[in-house]
């Protein structure tokens, strides 16, 4: 049987509900609230993100290890407007609401918000600023970060954890080596197809 769809409140965030509905931020303000209350029991708030694009175990470990650091995780999800932006028009490969729904079924996933581009690109973007976490979890993939660009966000983020990829396998490598495999088995039926017209002209 179907479990009841219900709205987004901090009650539906700390549940075990898979619904997409039940973690996912509807906007900003609403996402303070929720994060007052949180606070208001004493518990402490990671914040992540990124665009998660083609879900695999390497971001599930990741996530895991980030939800270690605290009580609760705020997972911020790149929109498809903002990573076209940040990755080019190609990305990404797996639409928004389905990146999504595959983060709402993870259990260290608490709270999930689409990021788009008026949230702004810069290190200290509109959701840092407004969780505010304790703990703000960073990929080391993500670059060495300036002295000033810390000192940026240490103004919202108590404290900041770097964590190594878990995967073997970067998302970008696994989209390249797909288009590969794509790009040989295409040229494998063109060639047959041209064999098979020329043939039929002899």
């Amino acid at each position: 049987m179907a479990t009841k769809k219900k709205a987004f409140s901090k009650e539906t965030a700390l549940s075990t509900s898979a619904h997409l509905s039940a973690h996912l931020a509807p906007d900003l303000k609403t996402l303070a609230q929720v994060v007052k209350e949180i606070r208001q029991e004493g518990k402490t708030i990671s914040l992540t993100q990124g665009v998660w694009d083609l879900i695999h175990e390497g971001h599930a470990k990741y996530l895991a290890l980030a939800k270690q650091q605290c009580d609760v995780l705020v997972v911020g999800v790149d929109s498809d407007a903002l990573t076209k932006l940040r990755k080019g028009p190609s990305r990404p490969i797996v639409p928004e609401q389905e990146r999504l729904n595959m983060l709402a079924h993870l259990r260290h996933t608490d709270i999930l918000f689409l990021r788009s581009p008026r949230h702004g690109m810069d290190i200290t973007n509109k959701l840092i600023q407004t969780v505010k976490p304790d703990i703000l979890v960073l990929s080391k993939t993500t670059g060495d970060l300036s002295p000033k660009q810390v000192r940026a966000l240490k103004k919202f983020a108590k404290k900041i954890v770097y964590l190594d990829p878990q995967s073997s396998t970067s998302t970008t490598a696994r989209i390249r080596l797909l288009s590969i495999d794509g790009a040989k088995e295409l040229s494998k039926k063109v060639t047959a197809l041209l064999d098979d017209f020329f043939e039929a002209k002899k």
